[in-house]
């Protein structure tokens, strides 16, 4: 096996093609204690109720708040999008299924960036780090940070839209204090996750309780023809799904932050089997009380379904929606940030990203370089004049490599039968999940044809990048890094990873 240090240069090794009668030993040797050679490790503090709370904090974010008018737009009526969302959900579950198979099979921090290095090499691996560093990443913690900011301020401008440049200022304010928060304690994160997850539970089930209220108030208008309207075109069905999937996305951040999940192989595929029904469940009877209430034109004209669902149920209480907006945002975007900068920092302690990335501060034993460069990125995002635009690509591309991950699985099965698996899930639900993503992608691809050309262009441009900074980079690039990680490595007091790779 290969020993990579964080001080080694940019050029990547061997670390995703080892034979699987080499994988047990590689796996004991990653959760050794410090008894081996230099370096620290990520400590494992996350355990089951921590798990389901960053699982649930991340994916009830801002979208079952704002977003269900996108589900009802492409629908075309109640009852269609009712179908959309539970579907939604199932699909989520079997996706999350599949990736505890891919978790537990490969205990790696950096989802998907993991499992499609394993199956497919390091070029695929890469591509995947470069759209997740120039979009998924940045892009939805921005829009995330943005929309906490906008309802933490609406009840000061109640009767207009907040200023661009204060709502920009507390977001980039927001941004920073959640990544001191992750920089100085693991623990504090779960915390704060646990604390924000229970209040936005609790803000749905105000919700629940007054669409509940108003149905036995006899106000089942809104119900008798459930089905008028519905749009049965594939295309139309498909940008409903992505709409619905948007507000359940998420279910796979768990996947990111493996090594420190204690007792994974049990930990994981359980706090996946308790989160994603929880969530849709909530979900359900959330729209079930939005339609309650909110006749379809209503939905479809709000900005927010969850603001104007409070104005007319909520009276002069009305300001707890977007405080409990603002508060799940919050939580949404902490969960989110511990999760994604364990991406950036697998990726670099691949040799994907400068080194630096890769260190781990001898203190708080949390990857500081990797949750500040993340930082950085998400704060630049901020001078483009509307960031919004890139929620366009967004869908397109995570729906694209979430299905060349589950391919990865299948392709694992093929090509390594042997290979140690403590969770093994039904070979029907990766073939179901596979074919429902090949529909999206391709039904999406004629229906909103400008966004998903430039989402491929994106990906395609990571092609050269790889080759000219990964593959066979010039002396200074190495060079250049090797200074930056020592600078790091002191400013930081950080030490490189001590995991060996397998």
């Amino acid at each position: 096996m290969t020993r990579i240090q964080a001080s080694d240069s940019l050029v990547p090794r061997q670390v995703f093609d080892v034979p699987s009668d080499e994988k047990p030993r590689a796996r004991k040797a990653s959760t050794d204690s410090s008894s081996q050679g230099s370096g620290v490790q990520l400590k494992k503090q996350i355990g089951l109720i921590d798990g389901v709370a960053i699982i649930v904090g991340v994916i009830v974010g801002s979208g079952i708040f704002v977003s269900p008018k996108g589900v009802l737009k492409f629908s075309g009526s109640i009852g269609q999008s009712l179908i959309v969302w539970v579907l939604c959900g199932v699909l989520s579950m079997v996706g999350a299924l599949c990736y505890g198979e891919l978790g537990t099979m490969i205990p790696k921090s950096g989802g998907d960036y993991a499992y499609i290095g394993a199956a497919f090499g390091p070029l695929m691996a890469f591509l995947y780090l470069w759209v997740a560093l120039l979009i998924l990443v940045p892009t939805g913690n921005a829009i995330t940070a943005l929309t906490f900011a906008q309802y933490l301020l609406k009840p000061f401008w109640p009767s207009c839209e907040a200023p661009v440049e204060a709502v920009q200022l507390l977001a980039a304010a927001m941004i920073c204090v959640l990544t001191v928060i992750n920089c100085y304690n693991v623990k504090w994160v779960t915390r704060v996750t646990d604390i924000f997850t229970g209040t936005k539970v609790l803000a749905l089930l105000v919700i629940v309780a007054a669409g509940v209220y108003h149905i036995f108030d006899g106000h089942t208008e809104h119900w008798a023809k459930p089905f008028s309207g519905s749009l049965k075109e594939p295309g139309f069905i498909a940008l409903a799904f992505y709409n619905g999937l948007f507000s359940y996305s998420g279910w796979n951040y768990l996947n990111f932050v493996t090594e420190e999940l204690k007792d994974p192989y049990r930990n994981l595929p359980r706090a996946i089997c308790i989160s994603m029904p929880v969530v849709t469940v909530i979900y359900m009877i959330t729209n079930i009380a939005y339609f309650s209430v909110l006749s379809p034109d209503e939905i479809l004209s709000s900005d927010a379904v969850a603001v104007t669902f409070g104005d007319k149920m909520l009276g002069f209480l009305s300001w707890i929606m977007p405080f409990a907006v603002a508060c799940s945002t919050f939580g949404s975007l902490n969960g989110a940030i511990f999760a994604s900068s364990r991406l950036f920092f697998v990726g670099a302690r691949n040799g994907h990203l400068p080194a630096a990335i890769s260190l781990i501060n001898i203190n708080c034993l949390t990857p500081v370089p990797s949750l500040i460069f993340l930082c950085a990125i998400t704060l630049l995002l901020f001078f483009i004049n509307d960031i919004y635009v890139l929620i366009n690509y967004v869908s397109y591309v995570e729906a694209l490599f979430t299905l060349i991950s589950v391919s990865g699985l299948l392709w694992l099965r093929y090509k390594q039968p042997n290979m140690e698996r403590p969770i093994r899930v039904n070979l029907l639900l990766p073939v179901i999940y596979l074919i429902v993503c090949l529909f999206l992608v391709i039904a999406s691809g004629f229906q909103s044809p400008l966004e998903v050309g430039v989402g491929t262009v994106i990906i395609l441009s990571g092609i050269p990048v790889y080759y000219l900074t990964i593959h066979n980079p010039v002396q200074w690039l190495a060079n250049t890094s090797q200074r930056i990680n020592m600078w790091c490595s002191k400013f930081f007091i950080c030490m490189p990873n001590q995991e060996k790779f397998d």
